[in-house]
C-alpha cells in the first residue's frame, strides 16, 4: 500500500486489526471513526507520511508498535478513554513534537517513546504507576520531567541519552533507580533522590558530565558498578554511613572530585572505583575493607595521603598506579599481598 495517502475507515468497522495498515509509507491522513473500540499492534508501523492522527473516545487501548517510525508525525491525544499504551507505541517518532497522555493511563510500557528526538516536553499524568524499561530513552530534546507520586521504579535505560533533560523531579514514592535510567544525560546539572530510594541500579548517572552534585539517602545500602562513571563535573558527593558496598568505576573519572568521605559502614571498594579521579587530595580506607582490589586509585594524580586500616590484607594490581603526588605511605603489618 506504498501509494495509498488518504483513507476513510467507514462507521461500521469495530476493530483495527494488527499490521492493517504497516508500511503504507505515502499515507498522510487517516480518519477513524467512533465505532472503533481496538487497534491491534503495528497498525501503522512505517507509516513515514503521517502527520496526524485522531484517536477517538471509542479506543481503549493502543497496541504495541502502532506508530512506530512513523517519522512525520508531530502532534498526537491519547484520549481518556485509553488505559494502556503498548510497547514502543511511539518509538522513532522523530518528528512528534507534543502529545497529551490523559490521566486514565496506569503504565507506560518498554520504549515506549524512545528515540522521539523532538519531544521537548510530556506531562506523565498522576494516574501512571509504572514507567518501562528504554521508556523514554534517546529522546534528546527533553528538557524536564516529573515523575508522578505512584511511581515506585523507574525502569533500566527510562531516560538515558535524554541529553537536553536539565530538571527531573521525584516523588517521595520512588523506591528503585534502574540500571543506566539516566545515563549520558549530559545537561543534568543537579538531582535530589528522595530517602524513599533503595536501590540505584548499575550505571544509573553513568556519563552525565555537568552534574555536580549529588546527595544519596541512608535508604540506600549499596551503590553499584559505575554509578557515577565519566560523571566529570561532579565535585561533592554525600554518602550515607547505611551504605556497605562501593562497586566497580563506581567514581571513574570523575576528574573534579576533590574529596570524598568513605563512610565507615563501607566493607568493599570495587576495581577501579576511583580510578581517574584526577583532584582527589586524600583517602581513608575504612577499616571493614580488607582488599584495595585493582586498579582503585589508578590515575589519582592529586592524591597525597591516604590512611590504611590494621584490617587491611591485600593490595591489588596498579591500585596506586600513576599517583604521583603520594610520596609517602604507610602499609599495615596485616597485609600479606601486594599485587602488581
Amino acid at each position: 500500500c506504498s501509494s495509498l495517502t488518504q483513507i476513510t475507515i467507514p462507521s461500521s468497522v469495530t476493530s483495527i486489526g494488527c499490521n492493517a495498515f504497516k508500511g503504507c509509507s505515502s499515507l498522510t491522513q487517516i480518519i477513524i471513526p467512533s465505532s472503533v473500540t481496538s487497534i491491534g499492534n503495528c497498525a501503522f508501523y512505517r507509516c513515514l507520511s503521517l502527520t496526524q492522527i485522531i484517536i477517538p473516545s471509542s479506543v481503549t487501548e493502543i497496541g504495541e508498535n502502532i506508530f512506530y517510525d512513523c517519522s512525520s508525525l508531530k502532534q498526537i491525544t491519547i484520549p481518556s478513554s485509553v488505559t494502556k499504551i503498548g510497547n514502543s507505541a511511539f518509538y522513532k517518532c522523530s518528528s512528534l513534537k507534543q502529545i497529551k497522555i490523559s490521566s486514565s493511563i496506569t503504565k507506560i510500557g518498554n520504549y515506549t517513546f524512545r528515540e522521539c528526538i523532538s519531544l521537548t516536553k510530556i506531562t506523565i499524568p498522576s494516574s501512571v504507576t509504572e514507567i518501562g524499561e528504554y521508556a523514554f530513552l534517546g529522546c534528546s530534546s527533553l528538557t524536564q520531567i516529573t515523575i508522578p507520586s505512584l511511581v515506585t521504579s523507574i525502569g533500566n535505560y527510562a531516560f538515558s541519552e535524554c541529553s537536553s533533560l536539565k530538571k527531573i523531579t521525584f516523588s517521595s514514592s520512588l523506591t528503585s533507580i534502574g540500571s543506566n535510567a539516566f545515563s549520558c544525560c549530559k545537561s543534568l546539572k543537579q538531582i535530589a533522590i528522595p530517602s524513599s530510594v533503595t536501590s540505584i541500579g548499575n550505571d544509573a548517572f553513568n556519563g552525565c558530565s555537568s552534574l555536580t552534585q549529588i546527595t544519596i539517602p541512608s535508604s540506600v545500602t549499596k551503590i553499584g558498578n559505575n554509578v557515577f562513571y565519566k560523571c566529570s563535573s561532579l565535585r561533592q558527593i554525600t554518602i550515607p554511613s547505611t551504605v556497605t558496598s562501593i562497586g566497580n568505576k563506581t567514581f571513574e573519572g570523575c576528574s573534579l572530585l576533590s574529596q570524598i568521605a568513605i563512610p565507615s559502614s563501607v566493607k568493599e571498594i570495587g576495581c577501579s572505583a576511583f580510578s581517574g579521579c584526577l583532584s582527589l587530595t586524600q583517602i581513608t580506607i575504612p577499616s571493614f575493607v580488607t582488599t584495595i582490589k585493582d586498579n582503585s586509585f589508578y590515575g589519582c594524580s592529586s592524591l597525597k595521603q591516604i590512611s590504611i586500616s590494621s584490617s587491611l590484607t591485600k593490595i591489588g594490581n596498579n591500585a596506586f598506579f600513576d599517583c604521583i603526588s603520594l610520596t609517602q605511605i604507610t602499609i599495615p603489618s596485616s597485609v600479606t599481598s601486594i599485587g602488581n
